[in-house]
């Protein structure tokens, strides 16, 4: 017998009697296997307080919890009993503390050391990094995995059960990850009995059902066993070695590298270790893969393979930033600024030129800005002013004037350019005398005809929306996918100039929503459209540009495809001219108003996933909105739209891996290919739970009703 080992020698009479057994347990941080005596009936709570009784040893053990590794899941329900967890005298349990080490990139790229609670859900676990971290409503984030370029070219399936891939040596051919202490230790002593590791593997699932785990079509050698001493996240680089002397300081959940970093202002380059991990999609279908990372947000991250020492990311997953208040959240302004940034520049989402110069003058100004004293705001007269400005809307709301009579229904009519676009066809925009009256669009040949049939009447409740406008050419297009019996209608409008596209393009949207421009946000919308517009505005200059900054490293402020049509100094001039229109902003307007024009992107807050529809034998895309269902071609031209105030239930069947979604009259089916069932219907009960969050800033955050959204069990 090894000395490291324990054996209980003379067993309870009592416990012999009712058929007891040996349960080999392995306390990993004093690196000792246990055995004890249990019976079936013996609660969990009752085998962790016999195994502290006959260590003997005096010391907190609270934070520690039993591990199953075989069946990959913690024990941690106190009252249940071994019978009742299927645990028998086979089992290698491991006693392990709960909180663990791993390291972390924020949305900024900037990596930090936390300790989190491995045995939580990661919702709790998010939440909980983001209260030490001062990031407050951690709901809208959540974490991903490190995802390997190749993930994008191909759909791509994380599963625990499958070996690592191999090359012709048979040698793992995904690079090892330095482990922590413990845990090598543990993989020494338990040998094959280590938990599962997480691999990816490419495939595309039939519409009839998918591939099982365990599949030949998989893997010749599923069945194999590996050394443990390959990385338990096996597409991850190496980014964390655990410090030579076995330890890291932690405060407060967070290490002391924390406070050598600004969460509230952000470099301008990230480190050569971020940089060299930064995924580009080129393709639509590219972007909707990135999607496949998102961890479970009901399971714990030991679960999902998340070991002490790997890597995750922190990211905004939920586009619904609440209450967003620049006294209380400099940190999540800049986080949120940062993630949309580096979206931007990798091109997650699209933006025209115009707005890529926007984006990159705001990000001169910001970096200027960051490099000088802020000065403080009135905090107390801001304060004051906000809540009278609020009571004012409330009471009266900020109805347009030319909508005073509220007995009248608000009502828009003007002139505007119209094109039904058609294949094989060489017809243009043609003048049209356009009404929208409440969700309600007529169209007529001109103001004469108005007491004859509408050429085209249409409602637009459900509508999808998107701005079309060039200012460079005098552009200002709006673009209705407009739901009828037989599919979705394209339907094309040109406006004159920024205040009829602004009034126009704010009364869509709200129509597309169900709303009319008697809604308080009306007027609202259309001075934010404005503003926009006018920032985007630059002087047309052939000869001359802005001043320059020599220093000014373009790649760095726009996406590399709008660099290489814009070569040299008429770039920097273009950003510099920009950068005049928004040359008096502070920091925080600043990153504010990034965010906003953010929001304003045609692709912002869409979330794409490649899936297969029943009934269909292609691969198409399910866009995810904060309020409604798309169905769309793999470029993105939408085929249908479900707002979510038709939806009737949601679910998974999990045999089939299948989304159900059911609405008033109809219900859509649909296989995810490549990101997990799970990972869909989160993002569609994920933007139904932030939906109730109430106008109360000071209410609790529901985590079981979360669970209950998301868990995608029918109801």
């Amino acid at each position: 017998m090894e000395n490291n080992i324990y054996q209980v020698t003379i067993p309870d009479a009592r416990l012999m009697a009712k058929g007891a057994w040996d349960l080999s347990v392995y306390i990993t941080d004093l690196e000792i296997h246990k055995v004890i005596t249990v019976t079936g009936d013996m609660n969990i709570g009752g085998v962790m307080l016999r195994l502290v009784s006959d260590l003997g040893m005096q010391r907190d053990w609270s934070d520690h919890e039993l591990w199953w590794p075989d069946e990959n899941k913690w024990l941690n329900r106190s009252r249940s009993t071994l019978d009742q967890y299927g645990v028998t005298a086979a089992a290698h349990i491991l006693f392990t503390p709960k909180h663990k080490i791993i390291r972390v990139q924020l949305p900024d790229l900037q990596y930090i050391t936390v300790s989190v609670d491995m045995s939580s859900s990661v919702f709790k676990a998010v939440c909980d990094l983001c209260k030490s971290l001062g990031i407050r409503h951690g709901e809208e984030l959540s974490f991903e995995r490190p995802l390997p370029t190749q993930a994008l070219k191909k759909n791509t399936v994380i599963s625990p059960d499958l070996p690592p891939p191999r090359n012709g040596n048979g040698e793992a051919s995904l690079p090892r990850i330095q482990q922590s202490r413990s845990m090598n230790s543990l993989d020494r002593s338990l040998g094959a009995a280590t938990p599962p590791n997480y691999h990816i593997t490419y495939h595309t699932p039939s519409p009839q059902g998918t591939l099982a785990r365990n599949s030949s079509a998989m893997s010749s050698s599923a069945g194999e066993k590996y050394s443990p001493f390959y990385a338990q996240n096996p597409y991850t680089t190496p980014l964390y070695a655990a410090p030579q002397n076995g330890t890291v300081n932690i405060v407060d959940g967070v290490s002391e590298d924390i406070r050598e970093i600004n969460l509230a202002n952000s470099p301008q380059q990230p480190s050569r270790e971020a940089s060299d991990h930064i995924l580009k999609p080129r393709t639509l279908l590219e972007r909707a893969r990135l999607n496949a990372a998102w961890l479970d947000s009901s399971r714990s991250l030991y679960e999902q393979g998340i070991r002490e020492g790997d890597t995750v990311l922190l990211r905004f997953k939920f586009f619904t930033f609440y209450d967003l208040n620049p006294k209380f959240d400099v940190k999540r302004i800049n986080q949120i600024y940062e993630q949309a940034r580096w979206m931007i520049l990798n091109e997650e989402v699209d933006c025209t030129e115009e707005e890529a110069m926007l984006f990159a003058a705001l990000q001169v100004q910001i970096q200027h800005q960051s490099q000088v004293p802020q000065t403080p705001t009135q905090a107390g007269e801001d304060d004051i002013d906000a809540a009278l400005n609020d009571l004012q809307i409330t009471l009266e709301g900020t109805t347009p004037e030319f909508y005073n009579d509220i007995t009248q229904v608000p009502e828009l009519r003007d002139y505007l350019s119209f094109l039904r676009p058609k294949k094989f066809t060489l017809r243009g925009f043609k003048p049209y005398y356009v009404i929208l009256r409440d969700t309600t669009l007529s169209l007529y040949k001109d103001e004469h005809d108005l007491g004859n049939e509408p050429s085209l009447e249409v409602n637009l409740r459900g509508c999808e929306v998107t701005p079309d406008v060039m200012l460079t050419n005098n552009k200002y297009g709006i673009k209705l996918q407009v739901p009828m019996a037989d599919g979705m209608h394209e339907m094309w409008f040109r406006c004159a100039n920024d205040a009829q596209y602004a009034k126009w393009m704010a009364a869509f949207r709200l129509a597309a929503k169900g709303k009319t421009m008697a809604d308080a946000s009306y007027q609202h919308e259309v001075q934010n459209l404005l503003s926009h517009l006018t920032l985007q505005h630059t002087p047309l200059r052939q000869d001359h540009y802005g001043p320059m900054d020599p220093n000014l490293n373009t790649d760095s402020y726009v996406p590399l495809r709008i660099s290489k049509k814009n070569k040299g100094t008429r770039l920097t001039g273009r950003i510099m001219d920009a950068h005049n229109n928004v040359r008096n902003l502070t920091l925080t307007d600043a990153k504010l108003q990034f965010i906003k024009a953010f929001q304003g992107l045609p692709d912002y807050a869409v979330h794409y996933f490649v899936v297969v529809f029943a009934n269909a034998k292609k691969e198409e895309l399910v866009g995810i909105t904060p309020t409604r269902l798309i169905r769309a071609d793999t470029n993105g031209r939408p085929i249908k739209t479900w707002p979510f105030t038709r939806m009737k239930d949601w679910h998974v069947n999990w045999y089939k891996k299948l989304v159900v979604v059911e609405f008033d009259d109809e219900t859509v089916q649909f296989w995810p290919v490549g990101a997990d069932a799970k990972n869909v219907h989160e993002f569609i009960g994920g933007y139904i739970f932030l939906a109730t969050r109430a106008e109360d800033k000071n209410q609790n955050l529901d985590e079981e009703l979360f669970q209950k959204l998301t868990g995608g069990w029918k109801a």
